[in-house]
């Protein structure tokens, strides 16, 4: 067991060692020297932990003692995070401020005026195109009521002469209903006539002799 502990330890260290060669000798930066330091930091803190599960196993109340050291292990790996966080935003920050030094040293009187310049005419030609727009709306909305107006007349039109042709057939039936009605009337006078004069007939026809008596 206390080989495997010295192993552990001796891997853990070489990579730490390795880690902090290698960053140095990639960035020689306050940055990557602080990413370095958290990387070697996060090293020590996995090895202890390593160390410590190992020493745990040995232990009579075995679960105490890993919950005891993955608890110390969280803790140190949340402050390195919040390291990482904060080298982080800083980091932004500085890139930011950089860029905008260097939009700034690149913003010349020249390249101002040619940047108004091309805000100005963008502005005019979005102008222009609402204008014409416009005016495409207004020849649509002309054109649009002209119809509309012929419409209305050609409606106009039709209902005036389906009107006058209900009048006409309203006509011609009132009429052909009048004839109607004088033809029966005529009707009934000339059968009031004949009814009379038969009876007038009846009444002027002279009487027949009486028959003789038998002998």
């Amino acid at each position: 067991m206390k080989r495997l502990l010295f192993s552990l330890l001796s891997l853990a260290i070489c990579t730490v060692a390795a880690g902090q060669q290698a960053a140095a000798g990639a960035e020689d930066s306050p940055v990557a020297a602080e990413r370095a330091r958290i990387s070697a930091e996060r090293s020590k803190v996995e090895a202890a932990y390593t160390a410590e599960e190992a020493a745990c196993y040995k232990k009579f109340s075995v679960n105490d003692c890993l919950s005891a050291a993955k608890a110390r292990r969280r803790v140190a790996m949340a402050d390195l995070r919040r390291q990482e966080i904060s080298l982080n935003d800083s980091e932004r920050k500085r890139k930011g401020a950089e860029q905008i030094q260097r939009i700034e040293e690149k913003s010349s009187p020249e390249k101002q005026q040619q940047d108004a310049d091309r805000r100005a005419k963008a502005l005019e030609d979005q102008q222009k195109r609402e204008d014409r727009a416009a005016e495409k709306a207004g020849k649509r909305a002309e054109t649009q009521a002209g119809e509309g107006g012929k419409r209305q007349a050609r409606d106009d039109k039709l209902q005036g002469q389906a009107e006058h042709a209900a009048s006409r057939a309203s006509k011609a039936a009132s009429a052909a209903e009048e004839a109607r009605r004088y033809n029966s009337r005529q009707q009934d006078a000339a059968e009031h006539k004949a009814n009379r004069l038969q009876k007038n007939a009846e009444r002027t026809k002279p009487r027949s002799d009486p028959l003789p008596a038998p002998p």
